[in-house]
């Protein structure tokens, strides 16, 4: 099999990730994919693991921890969604996305297997999720960090056995599927949690607490908690990095620094620390130098990501108020500009109302848009018409125009804003070609 073959074989799936209109419950089926990897020899045992869910910050803790593993010299998996440009970012080992030749061999084992078998076809998450199974396996990687899809408890990567599962904070977030309270959000995504594992959970609300703390009770798993068992306290952040202190479960990392921008990376990396240092408890050590090189090195795209200097050109993939606020939270703090233009698209399952609270305040001018791949994208007209008529408003039909709109009036020392989307964001990360 070629890879323009395995990618039509893919795309033959349906994509919950584009679809708008389906009901979570109904289809998202734990039964489908724990078929299809005992079919496959359950590869996903084959590899220690760490399981990460959560609201916001859930792919910037899975990339820190990932870089604090590698940075041990350990062969290490990580596997996380949506990408931004290629879809084969989603499986890395160490330093380098799955090849080609790797994907269209999986597919080619894959394949017969979902062929032979009578009953609901798989969906392109839970094939591509085993696939991911299978390559940390044949690369007989030392350990693998999941990120989960959409919530936790019926989501493909729940059919991990994980030494540490994390939650990163939970807000608001698809509750027409996930639920419309926090406690029942809380819910879905501790149902990660395994019996008899560890815990680490970032601050959360009370409600999202009591919710994770029960379900450790009732599975017996240890739950470590950031901002009692593991403390952090910011040093210094600007629109390089920071630097900060963090006491953890098993030693204390003064100093640390962090190349992802924002406050909020430094819970994140606090979070991560829980995280390895949980390690322990499955007799795995890992030394505070890697702790400390790999949070200095840890790259995730697509986070407040800054891909031009003159004019300052930020990319961040916000898509709920919580994540919004700390966007802007961080722009008003470590940047300096004249005006900002925003360019917003955003999927029409989203809370676009709390978005637009956070965000127009520290906006001059907005250019709205969409994305192209994505069936569940907001009309622009209809996010216009909820901005209304206090800000200088431009309509685009796609993020290719956008951009071009948002360039040409930005002045060299203004700051263009591209959020709403990760999808959004990774189509204007392909007009710098010269960024990795």
């Amino acid at each position: 099999m070629t890879y323009p073959e395995a990618l039509k074989y893919l795309d033959s799936f349906i994509n919950y990730e584009k679809k708008d209109g389906y009901s979570y419950k109904e289809s998202f089926k734990l039964d489908r994919i724990k078929r299809l990897t005992e079919d496959l020899g359950d590869p996903q045992l084959d590899v220690r693991s760490i399981h990460v869910a959560g609201t916001k910050g859930k792919g910037s803790v899975s990339a820190i921890t990932h870089s604090i593993l590698k940075s041990q010299g350990l062969t290490t998996g990580l596997y996380t969604s949506p990408h931004l440009e290629n879809f084969r970012e989603r499986i890395r080992l160490n330093d380098s996305l799955i090849s080609e030749n790797d994907v269209a061999h999986l597919i080619e084992k894959i394949k017969p297997v979902i062929e032979g078998r009578t009953g609901p076809k798989p969906s392109f998450f839970e094939v591509y999720t085993a696939l991911a199974y299978l390559y940390f396996s044949e690369e007989d990687a030392d350990l693998a960090v999941y990120e989960t899809g959409l919530g936790g408890r019926l989501d493909a990567t729940n059919v991990l056995k994980p030494l540490v599962s994390a939650i990163t904070p939970i807000s608001y977030e698809h509750i027409d599927k996930l639920g419309h309270t926090l406690g029942e959000i809380a819910f879905e995504k501790a149902g990660i949690i395994k019996r008899g594992s560890v815990c680490v959970t970032a601050h959360q609300e009370k409600e999202v607490f009591d919710v994770i703390s029960s379900v450790c009770s009732q599975r017996g798993a240890k739950l470590m908690v950031v901002g009692k068992d593991i403390s952090f306290e910011e040093v210094l952040c600007n629109d390089k990095g920071s630097v900060f202190n963090v006491s953890g479960i098993f030693g204390r990392y003064p100093m640390l620094e962090c190349g992802l921008l924002g406050s909020h990376q430094i819970a994140n990396a606090a979070l991560s620390i829980g995280i390895i240092e949980s390690l322990r408890f499955s007799g795995i050590t890992i030394s505070p130098e890697a702790i400390r090189s790999g949070i200095k090195t840890a790259v995730w795209p697509g986070r407040l990501e800054v891909v031009s200097r003159r004019p300052l050109v930020v990319l961040d993939g916000a898509q709920n108020r919580a994540s919004a606020k700390a966007l802007a939270d961080a722009v008003k703090k470590i940047f300096k500009y004249n005006k900002l233009k925003l360019v917003l698209g955003v999927s029409k399952d989203k809370d676009i109302e709390g978005l637009l609270e956070e965000l127009m305040p520290i906006s001059d001018s907005v250019v709205v848009t969409k994305s192209k791949i994505v069936e569940r994208a907001a009309d622009p007209e209809g996010i216009k018409a909820m901005i209304g008529r206090s800000k200088k408003i431009v309509m685009t039909s796609c993020v290719d125009e956008a951009m071009d709109t948002a360039l040409s009036q930005a002045g060299t020392h203004d700051l263009v804003l591209v959020t709403g989307s990760l999808f959004v964001v990774g189509e204007a990360r392909t007009r710098y070609a010269n960024i990795k």
